[in-house]
């Protein structure tokens, strides 16, 4: 898989929000519905303990999340979170590259159900996420005036 890929946002990387995560696509596998992104974390992401803060570690697993039902419709559509559920099972430290599984746990028309996970290269569990999300038309630069 590459950034050139059809379930692969073109405008994805001109996010704000993946150049501050560091957002690296890494693959999508359509049998299973699952996304995998990579991340190295940055130290401005960090906090004095030396690990990532706890709200920017739920940014990453909402953004493989986000990514897996974006890539699931074909860069239609994509997820507003209405609610997050995050698990911090161990500090995630500065400099650590973070790989991270977004599915799609059920899409209906109403409603959609995502979970993610992010582990150390190793296997090692970070955090784990489950997300309840509105499905809605994928946003772009151009049709919320950022461009």
């Amino acid at each position: 898989m590459s950034l050139n890929d059809a379930c692969y946002p073109d405008d994805a990387g001109q996010s704000p929000h993946t150049a501050l995560l560091g957002s690296e696509f890494v693959g999508w596998d359509a049998e299973t519905q699952t996304a995998t992104m990579r991340f190295t974390v940055k130290r401005e992401m960090t906090t004095w303990r030396g690990g990532v803060q706890g709200g920017l570690v739920a940014g990453y697993l909402d953004d493989v999340m986000g990514y897996a039902f974006v890539a699931a419709t074909g860069g239609e559509m994509a997820p507003l979170n209405l609610d997050i559920s995050m698990s911090l099972i161990r500090l995630i430290p500065e400099g650590a590259t973070i790989l991270a599984k977004g599915r799609v746990v059920k899409a209906g028309r109403r409603v959609v159900f995502l979970e993610s996970e992010l582990t150390a290269e190793d296997g090692t569990i970070y955090a784990r996420a489950t997300s309840t999300a509105l499905p809605t038309p994928r946003p772009t630069p151009t049709s919320t005036g950022m461009e």
